[in-house]
This record gives structure tokens, sequence and C-alpha cells, in this order.
């Protein structure tokens, strides 16, 4: 017996907010674990202190706008901000940096605009930035991978520091904190050394490390442990791009810009100019590629628009970490292009059904 079945379009099952959040969050698992591994617990106690705060505050502004609080907790979009701004932080930052970036994030570039869907930055973005620039000590006092573990800092030590500033005896902040790769090279190079020399003084085996007391801080190729957490990052993207929580334009067109800008100034001068997979896999590429860079509500919502909209955000990344005051310059660029996809949707807006471009 034939059935009946209507004509196209055929509506495809709803995929709820609250799925899709998690399934990012579940994505950044990889990267979180490699994280840990070479810098310790601090970023799981940053990330319970963000996630607190994150759903404190919208609570607490949901409640003065008079709006259902439950169903707006419930969808995960405060705890994926949370989540991404806590791995944007040093793992021993002092809590209140960490209270202080996810409520500016929440308030103020979240729900100062009408919530969810409503936001013309993405608020993780503007919360660090706003950190980066108030307190520029705080948030440059990264450590050396895999210190924590020589100093035998556990997570209860680690929690004690965040909350309390309390170290164990016999172990001072000075000891723990150190330069980033992006920062150190940037530095070297303002110095007047190349990028062999550089990586020869701060990327030593462990034993050299040992006898010239110098803390090895550069791999393969990129930075000390964040190759990993790169590495880490990548994987859980492409998950997302698998299972069609993103399209692969945006990350493609970042990753792809940077590398083709990273490597035409390396074949130009490779003495001054870091290797191309150096950008790839420090600092935060592949974490802004995958989950910050693709945020539906402040990207451009077109195919070719995205693909744009991902190229301004790599050559932006690589502009300000060569030429500009920062080292990492993925939140910079993402902002940059939140403010451009406006535009950018103008000249390049999607096909609506049944109707030529």
């Amino acid at each position: 017996m034939p059935f009946n079945a209507p004509t196209s379009p055929h509506q495809l099952a709803p995929t709820s907010i609250t799925r899709v959040m998690m399934l990012v969050i579940l994505a950044l698992i990889p990267g979180i674990a490699a994280y840990v591994w070479f810098f310790g617990w601090g970023v799981v106690v940053n990330i319970c202190i963000a996630v607190v705060t994150a759903l404190s505050c919208e609570a607490l502004i949901l409640k003065l706008r008079q709006r259902p609080v439950l169903p707006f907790l419930s969808d995960g979009s405060a705890v994926l901000t949370a989540v991404l701004i806590a791995l944007t932080l040093p793992p021993l930052s002092p809590w209140w940096i960490t209270v202080i970036g996810v409520a500016f994030a929440i308030i103020i570039a979240k729900q100062l605009y009408g919530g969810l869907g409503y936001n013309p930055f993405n608020p993780a973005m503007v919360g660090y930035v706003m950190l980066l620039i108030s307190f520029p000590r705080e948030m440059t006092s990264w450590i050396p991978p895999n210190e924590l573990a020589d100093s035998s800092l556990g997570f209860i030590d680690t929690a004690m520091f965040i909350l309390f500033s309390t170290l164990p005896d016999g172990i001072s902040f000075d000891a723990l904190t150190e330069a980033t790769p992006l920062d150190s090279l940037k530095t070297h190079l303002a110095l007047g050394n190349t990028v062999d020399e550089v990586r020869a003084q701060l990327g030593l085996d462990a034993e050299a490390s040992r006898v010239l007391s110098v803390i090895p801080i550069f791999g393969a190729i990129g930075g000390k442990g964040w190759e990993w957490i790169g590495g880490g990052f990548l994987l859980g993207g492409l998950w997302l791009i698998y299972t069609k929580v993103i399209s692969w334009h945006i990350p493609v067109a970042m990753l792809g810009s940077l590398l083709a800008i990273s490597a035409l100034f390396y074949l130009i001068d490779p003495a001054h100019f870091a290797t191309p997979m150096f950008h790839l896999f420090s600092g935060a590429a592949m974490l802004g590629a995958f989950f910050i860079a693709t945020d539906p509500v402040t990207a451009a919502s077109s195919n070719r628009g995205k693909i744009i909209y991902g190229c301004g955000i790599g050559l932006f990344t690589y502009i300000i970490r060569t030429w500009g005051g920062y080292p990492d310059a993925v939140a910079f660029a993402v902002l940059l292009m939140n403010m451009c996809a406006p535009l950018i949707d103008h000249y390049f807006k999607s096909s609506v059904f049944g109707h030529k471009k």
C-alpha cells in the first residue's frame, strides 16, 4: 500500500540549546584533561568557581528582570561561558579574578543586551579581555608545564592557594610562575635573538634544563604542553564537526588563514618569525577555532560569510601576536570580527528556500 508523503521541506527533529551546549562542553574534555596533566589542578578549581559564579549571576539578573530562572539556567549557555573563561585563566589565578571575569561576561556582555541570542559580542571573550586589560599581572602569571607536579602541589594545595593565597612551606609563588611560550618568544625576539636561539635556550631536554636551571617551555612543534592541549581541543572540535554541532567553515578558515600568513612570513625570514605549526599549537588557536569563534550568536550566519569571518580572525590573530602588544590575540581577533559579522551577513546572506540569490 503506497503512503502519501508530504513535499519538502521536511521538518527535522528539534535540537535543544541544552543538548548543543552539553555536547560542546563534552568536546572540551580531551583538552581539559591535557591541561590538568601539564599544568595541574588549577584549571579544575577555576572551572568550579566559574560555574558557580555564572549560575549565581544569571539567576540574579533573571530574577531582577522578572524572567523565569530555571529554563534559562538549564540551557547550559552560562555553564559553557564559565568553562571557556576558566580555560583562558592562569591555573593559579586568585579566585576573585575568576569571579570578576565571569560576572562581567554574564551580567554585562550577555544579560545587559537581553540574554542568549541578543548579545553582539562573545561573552567569554569580553570577560577575558576585561581581565587582561584590568589585571595584567595576575593574567600573565602562568606556570611552566609539569612544574606543579615537581613542587608537589596537589588538588587541595592548589585550591588553598587559589582561595586563600597560601602555599606549603618552602614553596614561593614566584618559583611557580613563568611566561607563556608566545610571550617568551615575543620578548626574546624583541631583544634581538633569533627563533632558533630562543628555542635552544628554552626548549632544552629535562637533563639539560636541570643542569642550567632553566625550565623548558618549548616542545617539538609548539609550546611544551600547549601542543598537547591544542591537540585535545582539535580532537574535540573535529568530533563537533562530525556530529554536525558546528560546521567546518569557521575553524578551517581561521586555522587556514593563520597557517597561510604565518607560513608566508616564516618563508621570508625564518630567523625572526615562528613556524606555522608553532602558531597553530601554541596559545588559544585551537580552542578559539572550534569553541569560541563558532558561537552561532555572534558569528556570521551564511557559509560564505563564515569563511570570511574565520579568515579575518586568523589574520587578526597573527597580526596582533606578531606586531601588537599582546602575545596571544585570539580574544581580540574574535571581538573585532564580532563587530564585522553584521556587515558580512548583509553582503553574504543565506538564500531563502524557494528563492534565488
